[in-house]
């Protein structure tokens, strides 16, 4: 199994119904492509880290590297694993409802959290990644 984080800015700013919208589909597509993973979006400012199988997750990284909604999509971590850090995909971005995030499936409260802790393996490099976009966004 492959674990692979990328940072990208998006094209234009997504609302939050845009990014529900988004987030029910993407759940459907990695599940059907055994992919697992935290995708974080705040301001335009993207970090995701995909786990799975390693030729679906290079072939869904090239898929993003080639969506017109990122630009400057650099992957900034690329490890063989043997457990799943997120095992499941899921997606959390700030400013949502409280009403939101009970009636979205696969919607992750890491930004709103205090810790984060509960969002995946505290010790894995994606995590720690994740956690350091949490503190740094603005």
């Amino acid at each position: 199994m492959l674990s692979l984080t990328y940072v990208s800015s998006a094209t234009d700013l997504l609302e939050v119904p845009t990014l529900m919208r988004l987030l029910v589909d993407w759940r459907v597509t990695n599940h059907a492509r055994e992919l697992s993973g935290m995708l974080l979006y705040s301001g335009g400012n993207i970090i995701q880290a995909l786990e799975g199988p390693d030729q679906a997750v290079v072939t869904m990284f090239d898929t993003i590297g080639a969506d017109a909604r990122h630009h400057d999509v650099i992957e900034i971590l690329r490890d063989p694993i043997d457990e799943r850090a997120f095992p499941d995909w899921s997606m959390g971005f700030r400013h949502v409802s409280p009403d939101q995030i009970e009636a979205t499936e696969g919607f992750n409260p890491f930004l709103q959290q205090a810790t984060g802790a509960e969002a995946g393996a505290s010790d894995s490099s994606a995590y720690r990644l994740m956690s350091m976009f949490k503190k740094n966004i603005r």
